[in-house]
């Protein structure tokens, strides 16, 4: 059986345009929950790293605002971190004060879904009538054609131009 579908990954902006701050621009909470985050998404961090830090922590971490024992540190300004997993991701800034004043971020990421669908075969029916203003010099073709464990046969006999 062949199976066809396309899946896209997508970049979110933390905050969108305000970016990573502190200043009370954003509600990450609120940002967060109008997305729909999947395995392969990218965050990106833009901030300014002379202020601001991103810290990748555990739920424990986050609750408190503690990013002594970071998961992972980010510290460029730009970051960017792929989603590679389902489940929650916890973002924190680890300037004193900032997570405190709401720059923290979860991320729930929902399992990748499928977006496969069986593809199905051509029927003999439907080749016929593909193939039948089909005008060709040879006296006969043999086509054949295989969908996994499906395999169909099709003759079609061409008369020869004139004949």
């Amino acid at each position: 059986m062949a199976l066809c579908g396309v899946s896209m990954a997508a970049v979110y902006q933390a905050g969108d345009s305000a970016g990573w701050t502190s200043m009370g621009q954003v509600d990450y909470k609120e940002w967060a929950a109008n997305k729909n985050f999947h395995v392969g998404d990218t965050l990106v961090f833009n901030y300014n790293n002379q202020f601001h830090n991103v810290k990748q922590v555990t739920r424990r971490g986050f609750d408190s605002c503690n990013a002594t024992s970071p998961i992972a540190t980010y510290t460029n300004g730009s970051d960017s971190v792929t989603l590679e997993k389902h489940g929650h991701f916890y973002f924190i800034c680890g300037y004193p004060g900032h997570c405190q004043a709401g720059q923290k971020i979860d991320i729930s990421v929902v399992p990748a879904t499928s977006n496969l669908s069986p593809a199905r075969p051509p029927t003999q029916s439907s080749l016929s009538s593909a193939f039948s203003s089909l005008h060709l010099s040879v006296p006969s073709i043999l086509l054949s054609w295989a969908f996994g464990d499906i395999t169909g046969v099709l003759s079609l006999r061409i008369s020869l131009l004139g004949s």
